[in-house]
């Protein structure tokens, strides 16, 4: 029609090296090898790998991938939002993108996992075995809990190595149950590992006075005396993106890595309004002495 300018045609772009990591997180939650992938897309191990690492790859193969991966293809493509129902393939999302991101501020029930003793990790296998219902346990459930461990092992060594800023929150409330219960996967144990179990949760709450004392450079911790939510939350804040991540998946006492739905979003309300809600917090949390102290008299009612 005269006059009338010509719509430019536009390619939609995406972030090639994201969707190779989603791709990496969802197969390991499908505990695929890069060969399993491989072989049922008739592609080389090497060029899954390339994948993961980034490469520019077609959209009807994304379309096979998400189809074996059992996601849909916005949810690969990281389209505003992403969803995971396996805590294997959302704490290796976390792990990769604590390894872009320039601060971390989060929320966790009741400590960041980073932020524990060095001994914490021998209990949270023990924590992860007893929280194992009788009915299930068997090789499913270890290869469940070794993956994991596997991933929060190496996110932990990127922090130690790396130290990124933090900045974590802690609710009162939490931590009151964390000391009532102690490092347990489930009630009932036998009175002599409940005691020792208690014991280990006064010394986490002894080192995270110690972390509130020496402020450690790139660490702030805020001790909440307000209600926080119940939910995991974290803001990754990267030089070209910021992601918030929710998640039910808890590392605690009690620890949950069987089920539930974690989501990572980049929508612009999300960030804002979880922004607001960790400013509203920070604002009226005990930090540095102030917040060892609130943790002295905690150990002292416990």
């Amino acid at each position: 029609m005269a006059g009338t300018a010509e719509i430019p045609k536009t390619t939609p772009t995406f972030d090639f090296k994201a969707i190779g990591e989603r791709l990496r997180a969802y197969r390991l939650a499908k505990e695929l090898r890069s060969e399993d992938v491989g072989e049922r897309l008739s592609i080389s191990r090497a060029a899954v790998y390339n994948l993961e690492r980034g490469e520019i790859v077609k959209i009807e193969t994304l379309e096979k991938l998400a189809s074996l991966l059992g996601v849909t293809l916005p949810n690969l493509l990281g389209v505003e939002s992403e969803y995971h129902d396996s805590a294997v393939s959302y704490f290796e999302r976390m792990r990769q993108l604590e390894a872009r991101s320039k601060r971390v501020l989060a929320n966790f029930d009741p400590i960041s996992f980073l932020l524990t003793s060095d001994a914490y990790p021998k209990y949270l296998r023990a924590m992860l075995e007893e929280s194992v219902p009788d009915a299930l346990t068997g090789d499913g459930s270890k290869r469940l809990n070794n993956e994991v461990l596997k991933i929060l092992a190496a996110r932990r060594k990127y922090y130690e190595d790396s130290r990124p800023s933090i900045l974590s929150l802690i609710g009162v409330r939490q931590l009151e149950q964390f000391l009532h219960h102690g490092l347990v996967g489930r009630l009932g144990l036998p009175a002599g590992i409940q005691l020792e179990r208690k014991l280990a949760a006064r010394t986490e709450v002894a080192h995270m006075i110690e972390v509130l004392e020496s402020d450690p450079i790139g660490v702030q911790v805020g001790i909440v005396l307000d209600h926080v939510p119940s939910e995991n939350f974290q803001i990754f804040e990267e030089p070209a993106a910021v992601h918030v991540a929710v998640s039910p998946f808890r590392l605690g006492e009690l620890p949950n890595v069987r089920a539930g739905i974690a989501s990572i979003t980049t929508s612009p309300d999300a960030v804002a309004m979880y922004r607001r809600l960790i400013e509203r917090l920070w604002a009226g949390a005990a930090k540095g002495r102030d917040g060892a102290k609130v943790l002295r008299g905690l150990l002292d009612k416990n």
